[in-house]
């Protein structure tokens, strides 16, 4: 086999490991949160939105993605497990996260910061969040792959990865490379997240509420359903399921989004001023004291 025929991936998972551990995974959520709320923050700025709805939601979606995210893995994965360890459950550290519960805690959350803080329908906050919400998707996808976690079967094509600081694949394909599956999704997202700004900033997508919350929904979960075929089950009691636990939870989120499209393009367009100033800030763009 020729020196091209493959990647040969032993990238460390760690930026500093002493005296304190840092991981990339670690950084690529925190670089997707940092620019998530500045691209949110332009959008809420672009719309005369009030500033400070920008950091509220912030802290929903941080706190949301990580508890629904965990408990997704914990309830959808290895309930048998943690039923009989439930402190194992705080260990977050230790791995374990599913993107499907993270995204029905965000959508709790939004629900929430609809009610409590922005008193608006939460398709608003919907159609304004997905769009650095899929920039975040990629960047941990990102994550995972410098992880050598969750990748795909072996393959023999020659962007196949051969992961050598993963127990799994010693355990499973030692010496044969697998699809870099966390590459592909991340793709789809990355593109995803291009498609979703082209459609708000050029398109005004936004006058037509619903049709961006719908496509993120299709964007994120069809390819991820897709993708799933060619992807390590997480875990053991799905080696004899037709579709896997992914791809079952993926249905439900490409339907609504399929809904959502078809209803947003359906009704009329909504005027929609923008200021481009957030609605705390005076029209001369001084802020008061």
């Amino acid at each position: 086999m020729g020196i091209l025929d493959f990647v040969v991936w032993n990238v460390s998972p760690d930026i500093i490991s002493s005296p304190v551990n840092i991981r990339w995974y670690g950084l690529m959520f925190a670089i997707g949160f940092l620019a998530g709320t500045s691209i949110l923050g332009r959008i809420y700025r672009h719309e005369g939105a009030p500033e400070r709805w920008v950091g509220i939601l912030l802290i929903w979606v941080v706190c949301a993605t990580m508890i629904g995210a965990r408990l997704g893995h914990v309830f959808f994965y290895e309930w048998a497990y943690y039923s009989q360890h439930p402190l194992e459950i705080f260990k977050i550290w230790e791995g374990g996260l599913a993107s499907h519960g993270g995204t029905i805690a965000i959508i709790i959350a939004v629900l929430l910061y609809s009610l409590f803080t922005t008193r608006r329908s939460p398709i608003w906050t919907f159609d304004r969040l997905v769009i650095p919400v899929a920039l975040v998707a990629g960047l941990i996808r990102i994550g995972n792959l410098i992880n050598s976690e969750i990748f795909g079967t072996a393959t023999t094509l020659p962007w196949g990865f051969m992961f050598l600081r993963s127990h799994q694949w010693h355990e499973m394909y030692y010496g044969q490379a697998c699809h870099p599956t966390q590459l592909y999704e991340a793709l789809c997202y990355f593109i995803l997240f291009a498609l979703l700004m082209w459609m708000y900033w050029r398109k005004n997508a936004e006058q037509r509420p619903g049709l961006l919350f719908g496509v993120f929904l299709i964007g994120i979960f069809l390819p991820r359903f897709i993708i799933e075929f060619i992807k390590n089950d997480q875990t053991a009691f799905e080696a004899d399921m037709a579709l896997n636990m992914g791809q079952l939870l993926s249905i439900p989120f490409v339907i609504a989004g399929i809904v959502l499209v078809i209803w947003s393009l359906c009704r009329p367009k909504v005027e929609i001023a923008f200021p481009d100033r957030y609605a705390d800030e005076p029209s001369d763009g001084k802020r008061r004291r």
